[in-house]
């Protein structure tokens, strides 16, 4: 597929039963693997979601400031086709969306802005330190009324079924350490005729560009990150762990298999980040 085209042609367009969908949210695949990555390292599947913690509590205070740096400020540009597949209706109609690993509350602050008085959201994330600065944006944006932040583990959601029109993740569903539980909660959690959406890092499909992004990850944004924030070991493992999350084709698949239906994705920026997307029916 070439850049910024729309996978949903080439994807059967799974629709099943209610009662089939609902068997299939409990994931296909097994939970109980001993080992699972960290970045390019093997560890316990145990451990990885106390690493990930400390990576983003070293990081909270200059996370976005760090986004801009390292996208060249392209985060921005993706975040709003994420919201305009989202779309939240112009009007008073209610319409709730849970944003998970959301921390610092980017995607949801843009989704309230683009929505009318009936749009809010609630921004589920592990770390309390990404959520304390949530909050503090929340209040300095004015959108503390309609923006709720819940510590919350990705694989375990404290919310009811049916409860939210549309779910997100936004460059966090690599960090958890088993993500087809996180996809079939999200799943579980949406209303019929609500869409999963996610968006992450991928595999650049352009010749060239994929030397000149790998050389840009490995050789500049440790180093950036050591400079911004003092630490770079943190922006290693985050470059590691983009290479090691699958392939759009995979990560489909691991959507149909926790319940999604209509699943699709779409490359952006010569495949650098896929919107990939999901129905509950």
């Amino acid at each position: 597929m070439t850049a910024g085209s729309s996978a949903q042609d080439a994807i059967p367009q799974d629709v099943a039963p209610q009662d089939a969908a609902d068997t299939a949210a409990s994931p296909a695949r097994p939970d109980s693997t001993a080992d699972t990555h960290f970045g390019f390292r093997t560890v316990p599947l145990g451990d990885k979601q106390r690493m990930v913690d400390e990576v983003f509590h070293s990081v909270a205070r200059r996370y976005d400031v760090m986004n801009d740096l390292m996208s060249l400020g392209l985060h921005r540009v993706w975040k709003d086709l994420l919201v305009s597949r989202i779309r939240p209706p112009k009007n008073a109609r209610p319409f709730r969306l849970l944003d998970v690993a959301g921390g610092t509350g980017d995607v949801s602050f843009r989704t309230v802005e683009a929505g009318g008085a009936g749009t809010s959201a609630v921004v589920a994330d592990i770390n309390g330190g990404m959520l304390g600065v949530g909050r503090e944006r929340a209040a300095r944006l004015g959108h503390a009324e309609k923006v709720e932040f819940v510590e919350a583990n990705a694989e375990e959601l404290p919310f009811p079924d049916k409860s939210f029109d549309a779910a997100s993740i936004a460059f966090g569903i690599r960090n958890v350490p088993r993500m087809d539980k996180a996809l079939a909660e999200m799943r579980r959690v949406l209303k019929p005729g609500g869409h999963c959406f996610v968006l992450e890092f991928s595999r650049v499909d352009v010749p060239g560009l994929d030397a000149i992004y790998d050389t840009y990850s490995f050789k500049a944004i440790p180093p950036m990150g050591r400079f911004v924030t003092g630490d770079a070991e943190s922006y290693q493992y985050l470059v590691e762990s983009i290479r090691r999350f699958p392939a759009p084709e995979l990560f489909a698949q691991m959507m149909r298999e926790a319940g999604l239906r209509r699943v699709g994705w779409t490359p952006l920026t010569g495949g650098i980040v896929c919107l990939h997307s999901g129905a509950r029916i």
